[in-house]
């Protein structure tokens, strides 16, 4: 069951408890000022600092979230039709809060829109090819 579940769905759920819980409102400037404050530096070899936010680290997480989920629509298992669609849903979620709600009107929550949307057409796709390689044409 809960390997039907698009684990995208994780870092859209933070951003959303996010916007809630820190912001404390839902107007853009705060969301972009929140989510771009520095919340720490390192210090590189090239001794420059590398200045990381919260977007940062949203994004960062994100990713390897959506490589996890790239590995999982790779399978052609009946729960990941049901991955697929629910991904689906997820991204016109992601869609209309980004359209419609100001404080999800970042390039952080675009980018996490954007690869909700990968996983829906890499596993679109994948679904397809797979489906072919089992399809056995016979001609004789």
């Amino acid at each position: 069951m809960f390997a039907a579940l698009p684990l995208l769905a994780l870092p859209v759920i933070l951003y959303n408890l996010l916007m809630v819980a820190l912001v404390g409102g839902v107007r853009a400037a705060d969301a972009a000022a929140r989510l771009s404050a520095p919340l720490f530096t390192v210090a590189i070899a090239s001794h420059a600092t590398w200045t990381v936010s919260l977007g940062d680290l949203l994004l960062m997480g994100a990713l390897v979230v959506l490589f996890v989920e790239l590995l999982k629509s790779a399978s052609s298992h009946q729960v990941a039709i049901i991955n697929h669609s629910l991904s689906m849903i997820l991204f016109i979620v992601c869609l209309v809060e980004f359209l419609l709600l100001p404080a999800f009107a970042t390039s952080t929550f675009f980018l996490l829109a954007l690869m909700v949307l990968l996983d829906v057409l890499a596993g679109f796709i994948l679904t397809i090819a797979a489906s072919r390689r089992e399809v056995d044409f016979h001609t004789d």
